[in-house]
Protein backbone atom coordinates (compact mmCIF):
# COMPACT_ATOMS: atom_id res chain seq x y z
CA UNK A 1 0.00 0.00 0.00
CA UNK A 2 1.10 3.46 -1.36
CA UNK A 3 2.56 5.65 1.92
CA UNK A 4 0.69 8.83 3.05
CA UNK A 5 2.35 11.83 2.10
CA UNK A 6 3.28 13.45 5.22
CA UNK A 7 0.82 16.63 5.49
CA UNK A 8 -2.06 14.11 4.88
CA UNK A 9 -0.25 11.75 7.68
CA UNK A 10 -0.50 15.14 10.23
CA UNK A 11 -3.88 15.66 9.63
CA UNK A 12 -4.57 12.17 9.78
CA UNK A 13 -3.15 11.65 13.10
CA UNK A 14 -4.20 15.19 14.72
CA UNK A 15 -8.17 14.57 13.41
CA UNK A 16 -8.10 11.18 15.05
CA UNK A 17 -7.32 12.27 18.71
CA UNK A 18 -10.95 14.00 18.75
CA UNK A 19 -13.42 11.98 20.32
CA UNK A 20 -15.20 9.36 18.44
CA UNK A 21 -13.16 9.92 15.28
CA UNK A 22 -11.16 6.69 14.58
CA UNK A 23 -8.24 6.39 12.33
CA UNK A 24 -10.60 5.92 8.92
CA UNK A 25 -12.89 8.98 10.04
CA UNK A 26 -9.69 10.35 10.21
CA UNK A 27 -8.28 10.21 6.92
CA UNK A 28 -12.15 11.08 5.03
CA UNK A 29 -12.16 14.20 6.82
CA UNK A 30 -8.70 14.88 5.92
CA UNK A 31 -9.13 14.02 1.89
CA UNK A 32 -12.24 16.26 2.08
CA UNK A 33 -10.27 19.11 3.76
CA UNK A 34 -7.92 18.41 0.82
CA UNK A 35 -10.52 18.83 -1.54
CA UNK A 36 -11.73 22.17 -0.11
CA UNK A 37 -10.92 25.33 -1.53
CA UNK A 38 -7.92 26.87 0.37
CA UNK A 39 -10.21 29.61 1.71
CA UNK A 40 -12.64 27.81 2.94
CA UNK A 41 -9.91 25.59 5.07
CA UNK A 42 -8.58 29.01 5.99
CA UNK A 43 -11.86 29.51 7.61
CA UNK A 44 -12.36 26.31 9.11
CA UNK A 45 -8.95 26.65 10.68
CA UNK A 46 -9.42 30.45 11.91
CA UNK A 47 -12.53 29.64 13.58
CA UNK A 48 -11.86 26.89 15.55
CA UNK A 49 -9.18 28.65 16.55
CA UNK A 50 -11.09 31.46 17.46
CA UNK A 51 -13.79 29.56 18.78
CA UNK A 52 -11.38 27.82 21.63
CA UNK A 53 -9.72 31.13 22.34
CA UNK A 54 -12.98 32.80 23.10
CA UNK A 55 -14.45 30.19 25.33
CA UNK A 56 -13.78 30.18 28.77
CA UNK A 57 -15.78 29.06 32.02
CA UNK A 58 -18.26 30.67 33.85
CA UNK A 59 -16.78 32.06 37.50
CA UNK A 60 -20.24 31.35 38.73
CA UNK A 61 -21.67 28.02 37.53
CA UNK A 62 -18.23 26.80 35.43
CA UNK A 63 -20.60 25.84 32.04
CA UNK A 64 -18.84 27.73 28.99
CA UNK A 65 -19.36 31.04 28.18
CA UNK A 66 -17.29 34.20 26.40
CA UNK A 67 -17.66 36.52 29.24
CA UNK A 68 -17.26 36.29 33.27
CA UNK A 69 -20.38 34.87 33.51
CA UNK A 70 -22.53 32.53 31.26
CA UNK A 71 -25.84 33.76 29.61
CA UNK A 72 -27.67 31.34 32.00
CA UNK A 73 -26.25 32.83 35.48
CA UNK A 74 -26.45 36.13 33.77
CA UNK A 75 -29.98 36.12 32.97
CA UNK A 76 -32.07 37.08 36.57
CA UNK A 77 -35.42 34.53 35.45
CA UNK A 78 -33.17 31.60 35.31
CA UNK A 79 -32.61 32.28 39.28
CA UNK A 80 -35.90 30.17 40.73
CA UNK A 81 -34.04 28.44 43.71
CA UNK A 82 -33.20 25.27 41.71
CA UNK A 83 -29.33 24.04 40.68
CA UNK A 84 -28.83 21.30 38.26
CA UNK A 85 -25.71 19.69 39.02
CA UNK A 86 -24.16 18.44 36.25
CA UNK A 87 -20.83 16.10 34.97
CA UNK A 88 -19.81 19.04 31.93
CA UNK A 89 -21.19 21.95 29.44
CA UNK A 90 -22.04 19.18 27.41
CA UNK A 91 -25.06 18.03 29.78
CA UNK A 92 -26.25 21.24 29.91
CA UNK A 93 -26.52 21.96 26.45
CA UNK A 94 -28.53 18.70 26.21
CA UNK A 95 -30.68 19.32 28.99
CA UNK A 96 -30.98 23.23 27.61
CA UNK A 97 -32.58 21.61 24.29
CA UNK A 98 -35.27 20.39 26.67
CA UNK A 99 -36.65 24.13 27.16
CA UNK A 100 -38.38 22.60 30.54
CA UNK A 101 -35.51 23.52 33.14
CA UNK A 102 -35.99 26.93 33.84
CA UNK A 103 -33.24 26.75 36.55
CA UNK A 104 -29.74 27.67 37.28
CA UNK A 105 -26.58 24.75 36.59
CA UNK A 106 -23.38 23.62 38.21
CA UNK A 107 -20.72 21.81 36.52
CA UNK A 108 -18.64 19.62 38.42
CA UNK A 109 -15.71 18.90 35.28
CA UNK A 110 -15.89 15.42 35.72
CA UNK A 111 -16.91 12.88 38.17
CA UNK A 112 -15.76 10.67 41.35
CA UNK A 113 -13.91 7.96 40.32
CA UNK A 114 -11.11 6.42 42.87
CA UNK A 115 -9.80 3.86 40.54
CA UNK A 116 -8.87 6.54 38.34
CA UNK A 117 -7.74 9.19 41.46
CA UNK A 118 -10.46 11.45 41.29
CA UNK A 119 -11.50 12.67 44.46
CA UNK A 120 -13.96 15.39 46.02
CA UNK A 121 -11.01 17.72 45.71
CA UNK A 122 -10.65 16.77 41.96
CA UNK A 123 -13.92 18.21 41.03
CA UNK A 124 -15.98 21.76 41.43
CA UNK A 125 -17.67 20.20 44.71
CA UNK A 126 -16.40 22.98 47.13
CA UNK A 127 -17.45 25.22 44.55
CA UNK A 128 -20.82 23.83 44.53
CA UNK A 129 -20.98 23.79 48.77
CA UNK A 130 -20.13 27.65 48.38
CA UNK A 131 -22.94 28.47 46.11
CA UNK A 132 -25.20 26.26 48.55
CA UNK A 133 -24.91 29.36 51.30
CA UNK A 134 -27.03 31.36 48.80
CA UNK A 135 -30.72 31.29 50.64
CA UNK A 136 -32.66 31.57 47.25
CA UNK A 137 -31.72 27.93 46.55
CA UNK A 138 -34.05 25.64 47.73
CA UNK A 139 -33.45 22.00 45.09
CA UNK A 140 -30.32 20.85 44.00
CA UNK A 141 -31.36 18.21 41.36
CA UNK A 142 -28.44 15.24 40.51
CA UNK A 143 -28.44 15.09 36.63
CA UNK A 144 -25.24 13.41 37.13
CA UNK A 145 -24.39 10.20 34.43
CA UNK A 146 -26.38 6.46 35.20
CA UNK A 147 -22.69 4.89 35.55
CA UNK A 148 -20.92 3.63 38.68
CA UNK A 149 -18.79 7.22 38.66
CA UNK A 150 -22.20 9.34 38.51
CA UNK A 151 -24.01 7.15 40.82
CA UNK A 152 -21.22 7.55 43.30
CA UNK A 153 -20.99 11.28 42.83
CA UNK A 154 -24.83 11.82 43.18
CA UNK A 155 -24.51 9.71 46.29
CA UNK A 156 -21.84 11.58 47.73
CA UNK A 157 -23.20 15.33 47.07
CA UNK A 158 -26.38 13.91 48.67
CA UNK A 159 -24.46 12.89 51.70
CA UNK A 160 -23.39 16.72 52.24
CA UNK A 161 -26.40 18.69 50.73
CA UNK A 162 -29.00 16.86 53.06
CA UNK A 163 -28.11 17.89 56.26
CA UNK A 164 -28.37 22.03 55.15
CA UNK A 165 -31.98 21.40 55.10
CA UNK A 166 -32.49 21.76 51.03
CA UNK A 167 -34.15 19.43 48.67
CA UNK A 168 -32.03 16.58 47.01
CA UNK A 169 -33.61 15.19 44.35
CA UNK A 170 -31.92 12.68 41.02
CA UNK A 171 -33.08 12.53 37.55
CA UNK A 172 -35.29 9.55 37.09
CA UNK A 173 -33.01 6.93 34.95
CA UNK A 174 -35.05 4.36 32.65
CA UNK A 175 -36.53 3.17 29.62
CA UNK A 176 -36.43 5.27 26.56
CA UNK A 177 -39.30 6.89 24.65
CA UNK A 178 -39.91 4.59 21.41
CA UNK A 179 -37.56 1.91 23.13
CA UNK A 180 -39.17 -1.86 23.31
CA UNK A 181 -39.23 -3.36 27.09
CA UNK A 182 -37.44 -6.46 25.74
CA UNK A 183 -34.13 -4.65 24.26
CA UNK A 184 -33.90 -2.92 27.80
CA UNK A 185 -30.93 -4.06 30.23
CA UNK A 186 -31.53 -5.63 33.67
CA UNK A 187 -30.02 -2.10 35.63
CA UNK A 188 -32.10 -0.16 33.14
CA UNK A 189 -35.28 -1.88 34.10
CA UNK A 190 -34.71 -1.68 37.61
CA UNK A 191 -34.04 1.87 37.16
CA UNK A 192 -36.72 2.68 35.58
CA UNK A 193 -39.05 0.29 38.40
CA UNK A 194 -37.64 2.50 40.71
CA UNK A 195 -38.39 5.77 39.08
CA UNK A 196 -42.45 4.84 38.54
CA UNK A 197 -44.61 7.45 39.51
CA UNK A 198 -48.24 7.63 40.30
CA UNK A 199 -50.60 7.92 37.12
Amino acid sequence: MAQQLEPIAKMVAQLARLPGIGHKSAQRIAYHIISMPLEDVRELATSVYNGRKAIRYCSVCGNYATGDRCDICANDQRHNGQICVVRDPRDVAAIERMRDFRGLYHVLHGALSPMDGVGPEDIRIKELMARLNDPGITEIILATNPDIEGEATASYLARLIKPMGLKVTRIAHGVPVGSDLEYADEITLAKAMEGRREM
